[in-house]
């Protein structure tokens, strides 16, 4: 009842014109005669159905929102006919319309600009700042996650985020939540800000400033805080390099976590939490292609196959850090395509409602462990991603009970001598194709999924 009454509300106030509503809840599958969507996934928890863990987070707590739209993505998956980020292959406005809505449902605001005063205002409650919003000469940083990009575009480059969704964020943040275009900063720092983001970025709004490894070309080089150091509690290594994070991050007031949905070779997904791999620096020498900015020394406590449940994770380190997990306002996770490697090209799901199609979504929360949480049972119910093996939500496990975890770590990364509470709540969902939580059968204080 509440979901038909909020979408006659917010069409009734002009919301999303162009997207084809077939029902609020609706899942919009579209079947192609490929595998069956039926299938059994690819990899299943350790632990029951419906059974949370942790303390949600967010104006509605553990509320995730996910918005699929199948006709916004039309690429035909040939890179010599074409790159998949192209306007021709991804509709901008119905990926404009699709964040509008996004928005709307995560904070249950009516209209945009009220949307992003309260995502600002809760996140300045949670940090004792009041019940201020944004004001002009905050910085605001957008975490993308640029893992595949070289700086010139190419058709065989991997996923990373959607030109078209990533200028319709700051097209938000412009003229709806009205943050100063020299207020925002578009950031990865191991990585290089593609043309195909810059190009059109820069042209709407001049005065945003991107920043990445190198630096040149309109872009600025990523310099590290050597103030702000990142302390791990790994108790297997105990000796790792100090390890600082951006100027642009530990110097910013807000952050919004835009990352990928996108399967990972060593960690079974990547997704938000690790989206801030490309965030630390270790002082390294000259000849050292990454200038810096290099996780690898993170690597073995993310391997899936090797770290069982009740283990470290660095994950939580980084969710949990005050300037990362503690500033970010918004985590969204860019679906429009999605991939089971960190480095592959765009690939089409079969699980439900996807039907052999792209899996064209926009995930949102305000709570990362739920958000991520019901990534890892998308990815779980998709039949063929080979990795995802091992305790894929350790990290999950260990971040919603991040005040006692099941490894018994102190997590304490910004080393102020006390641990980190629980950074939001962890559960699975009851099946596949129900896709329902503690919150959606009205059975406890888990997640709940907002489906659009």
């Amino acid at each position: 009842m509440y979901r038909r009454e909020f979408l006659r509300r917010t069409l009734a106030a002009g919301a999303c014109p162009g997207l084809p509503w077939a029902g609020a809840v609706s899942l919009g599958s579209k079947a192609h005669g490929s595998p069956s969507s039926a299938a059994a996934g690819s990899w299943s928890p350790a632990d029951p159905a419906n059974q949370p863990k942790g303390t949600a987070i967010g104006i509605h707590p553990g509320r995730v929102v996910w918005v699929h739209d199948p006709g916004i993505t039309t690429w035909d998956g040939d890179p010599e006919q074409g790159g998949w980020y192209e306007d021709r292959f991804v509709d901008a406005d119905r990926a404009e319309a699709m964040l509008r809505e996004t928005l709307r449902q995560v904070t249950g605001a009516t209209r945009d600009a009220e949307a992003w005063k309260r995502l600002f205002q809760y996140n300045n409650r949670q940090r004792g700042r009041g019940d201020a919003g944004y004001q002009p000469g905050e910085k605001v940083v957008v975490k993308l996650n640029l893992n595949c990009c070289a700086r010139r575009v190419s058709p065989t480059q991997g996923f990373y985020n959607t030109p078209q969704l990533t200028q319709a964020l700051f097209r938000q943040l412009v003229e709806e939540a009205g943050v100063r275009e020299e207020d925002l900063v578009a950031v990865d720092a191991s990585r290089f800000v593609p043309d195909s983001i810059f190009d059109r970025c820069q042209a709407e709004f001049p005065g945003i400033r991107f920043e990445d490894r190198d630096g040149g070309e309109g872009r600025f080089r990523t310099l590290p805080d050597k103030q702000a150091r990142i302390r791990f509690a790994d108790p297997d290594h105990t000796d790792l390099d100090p390890t600082y994070l951006p100027q642009c991050l530990t110097g910013a007031v807000y952050q919004i976590n835009a990352a990928v949905f996108k399967g990972h070779s060593l960690a079974g997904v990547t997704l938000c939490a690790k989206n801030h791999y490309g965030s630390v620096f270790r002082q390294t020498g000259p000849n050292d292609p990454h200038r810096g900015w290099n996780p690898a020394h993170l690597h073995t406590s993310i391997t899936t196959p090797r770290r069982p449940l009740g283990t470290y994770n660095a994950l939580v380190d980084l969710m949990g850090h005050p300037d990362l997990g503690g500033k970010t306002i918004l985590y969204l996770l860019d679906g429009l395509y999605a991939t089971s490697h960190q480095s592959r090209l765009p690939e089409k799901w079969y699980s439900a409602p996807f039907g052999g199609d792209w899996t064209a979504s926009l995930f949102a929360s305000q709570d990362p462990v739920a958000l991520e949480s019901v990534s890892v049972d998308f990815f779980a119910a998709e039949p063929d991603l080979r990795h995802m093996d091992g305790a894929v939500d350790n990290y999950l496990h260990e971040a919603a009970l991040a005040h006692d975890p099941p490894s018994g770590v102190r997590y304490d990364p910004a080393g102020e001598g006390q641990g980190l509470p629980s950074l939001g709540v962890h559960e699975h969902w009851n099946h596949p194709e129900q896709k329902q939580y503690t919150r959606d059968l009205g059975t406890g204080e888990g997640i709940e999924l907002i489906r659009v």
